[in-house]
């Protein structure tokens, strides 16, 4: 397991500043103490907490489809309906969106291959990502990518009530696929997908899926 490139320098910080404050405590107790002995693993419990947040899991993706559309991230499924895109597409989608807790991977991976069209960071709130106001709200990046078949697809990264970084790698005019990361959002937060209203999709609301792993819906090419 490797740790992802968004958290090394803070990993390093944060190591920093706990064997700072151990020392610390250590001086002002006068040597090993129960306080002491409660602080470092109190210390060493937290820096493993967050080298698990920012780990960068090796996944490959195989066998895969033009019309396939494959999970942008780990989470729940928390949307699934259709709905107004009104930022880009400019019409009604299906919305399948995944809530993605403090103990899930973070990394983002592009769901299909395709042509980014483009992309555009907005700033915004941190209310809670399940609710349904973030995805127009909160801080969010969006990314379309056009299929081999000429489909397009929105993909928004959305900021939550704790996430306050939101990475996006998409640069407009890239070849993109699956297997490639799209970004990484820091501690807490959801991915939304806008597809066709005709596309077959192939999850349930409150399951969990995995990140380049699970196929979310299927295209209908024939248009």
């Amino acid at each position: 397991m490797k740790i992802h490139k968004e958290g090394k320098k803070f990993l390093l910080k944060v190591a920093g500043v706990l064997l700072i404050l151990n020392l610390i405590v250590w001086f002002i107790q006068g040597g090993y103490s129960n306080g002491m002995c409660y602080f470092f693993i109190f210390s060493v419990l937290l820096l493993l907490f967050l080298v698990n947040f920012f780990r960068d899991p090796e996944r490959v993706f195989e066998n895969f489809e033009d019309g396939m559309i494959v999970a942008p991230a780990d989470g729940t499924v928390v949307v699934i309906e259709p709905t107004m895109e009104d930022e880009y597409l400019k019409e009604r989608r299906m919305q399948v969106s995944i809530f993605m807790s403090v103990f899930n991977v973070h990394a983002n991976w592009y769901p299909t291959h395709g042509t980014i069209k483009y992309y555009v960071h907005n700033d915004g709130n941190f209310m809670r990502a399940n609710l349904p106001k973030s995805s127009t709200e909160n801080e969010r990046s969006t990314v379309v990518i056009e299929t081999p078949s000429k489909v397009q697809i929105l993909v928004r990264q959305v900021a939550g009530a704790v996430a306050r970084r939101i990475v996006t790698y998409a640069k407009e005019g890239v070849e993109c696929n699956v297997n490639q990361q799209l970004g990484f959002i820091k501690f807490g937060s959801r991915v939304d997908l806008y597809l066709p209203l005709d596309a077959e999709i192939m999850v349930n609301m409150r399951q969990s899926v995995v990140g380049n792993q699970t196929v979310i819906a299927k295209l209908n090419n024939s248009k």
